[in-house]
């Protein structure tokens, strides 16, 4: 596998801090209550449109989207940057690139920010090109977004795998037809990532490059019997 498409919040990074302290935000502009940070942490992973949409049940589509705009105000201004990379990451991304593996981040996070944390926090070098979803919330469906990046670079399946913690990562991967390791230390649970597809399971970020090398050697193509890292 020679192309590696990887998520960033919960597979490169802990954003939970940044994001939920936003959703916070919003909802407080909206003079909505605002739960505590461990009842949010489902809304790291998914279009952030759809997370608030189960946040505001009952109210319409538009107040939906205004609580995105209130949500990227506070994002744009402080959240984006209240983010920690992983340990090892890396090292991991490097090891990557030693096996000959070209990187793409796909993350449903505007592309805006994503170029400007991993910028920050000095992970971009590592990567061939950087995807996310644009404003008008288009390519935010993680299926949508692979299909993209796999038409725009000229990707072949085959040679390409995504590398994410939600269950939104592994049913994208599946719907273009390319193979997905779901990360244990995000935000998903191992129930969720094999339930949608994940064949192999990577536990701590140095057990990526190790899987991607266990994938390239397989002669059958039969990952079944690989053993979660």
């Amino acid at each position: 596998m020679r192309n590696i498409l990887l998520d960033l919040d919960g597979t490169l990074t802990d954003s939970s801090l940044g994001i939920t302290r936003c959703i916070q935000y919003a909802l407080q502009q909206l003079d909505r209550p605002a739960p505590p940070p461990a009842d949010l942490l489902f809304c790291i992973g998914p279009p952030l449109l759809e997370s608030f949409t189960v946040l505001l049940p009952d109210g319409s589509a538009d107040l939906a989207r205004e609580a995105v705009l209130h949500y990227r105000d506070r994002f744009d201004r402080i959240g984006k940057f209240e983010n920690q990379v992983y340990d090892d990451i890396p090292e991991a991304l490097a090891e990557l690139q030693n096996q000959d593996c070209r990187l793409f981040l796909a993350t449903s996070k505007a592309e805006v920010f994503a170029r400007q944390i991993l910028h920050h926090f000095e992970l971009a070098p590592f990567f061939t090109a950087i995807y996310g979803a644009r404003l008008d919330g288009s390519l935010c469906d993680k299926g949508e977004l692979i299909g993209h990046i796999l038409e725009r670079e000229r990707l072949a399946p085959a040679e390409t795998l995504m590398v994410g913690d939600r269950k939104h990562d592994m049913i994208g991967a599946a719907t273009c037809g390319i193979g997905g390791i779901g990360v244990t230390y995000g935000f998903g649970s191992i129930e969720e990532l094999t339930v949608h597809g994940a064949r192999l399971l990577a536990d701590a970020p140095l057990a990526i490059p190790g899987l991607v090398a266990r994938l390239r050697q397989a002669v059958s193509g039969d990952t079944a019997d690989l053993p979660r890292q």
